[in-house]
């Protein structure tokens, strides 16, 4: 009898080392997906969301925007997205203030940047021609940097990416149809 308990406790011991041993390889052999440094890590400098908006949110951002970067200048201006982009100010004249409002068209293009293309002005009353309204503005406002007006094109370029953005965000203009209150932008966020 002493045989048989012998026995019997060596095949539990041995089954249970087999056991051990079969659980303790299965932990310690590699997995078969991919290494997750590898998944996670960016593959350039940026990481980019997409983001749809619409005309009253982007109002506010621009105006909030222009404000920031206009502090300190006799010069006030505002813009406006209806059906159109809408920018409205007042000019210092000798000791009256006049009023302008431009209108422009806005389209996205490719590379991501924004043009906005001269539909209608005015000053005051004044029909002045529109290159020397642009001209007038590009040398008498403080324009963010990025913004480009050019008085002869009839237009301003906005330069998306060089608008100068807290924590070195860039933007793409993907789509800014103000009729169909369609506006996407793809938003670059630094990575590195």
């Amino acid at each position: 009898m002493k045989n048989k308990w012998k026995i019997g406790f060596f095949l539990l011991l041995g089954i249970n080392l087999l056991f051990a041993i079969i659980i303790l390889s299965l932990a310690m052999a590699p997995s078969n997906e991919k290494e997750i440094s590898k998944l996670k890590s960016p593959i350039g400098e940026q990481v980019s969301f997409h983001v749809k908006s619409n005309k009253y949110d982007l109002n506010r951002l621009i105006n909030h925007y222009l404000k920031e970067e206009a502090a300190g200048s006799s010069i006030d201006y505002r813009v406006i997205l209806g059906d159109e982009v809408e920018l409205y100010g007042t000019l210092p004249f000798f000791s009256e203030k006049l009023n302008l409002k431009l209108t422009f068209e806005p389209k996205a293009q490719k590379n991501g940047d924004l043009v906005l293309a001269q539909q209608s002005m005015s000053v005051g009353k004044l029909n002045l021609p529109i290159s020397y309204v642009l001209n007038f503005i590009s040398e008498n406002y403080k324009l963010p940097k990025g913004v480009d007006i050019r008085p002869n094109d009839h237009l301003v370029y906005i330069h998306m990416q060089q608008l100068k953005l807290k924590s070195n965000l860039k933007i793409k203009a993907d789509k800014f149809d103000l009729k169909k209150d369609d506006i996407t932008f793809t938003i670059l966020v630094p990575v590195k």
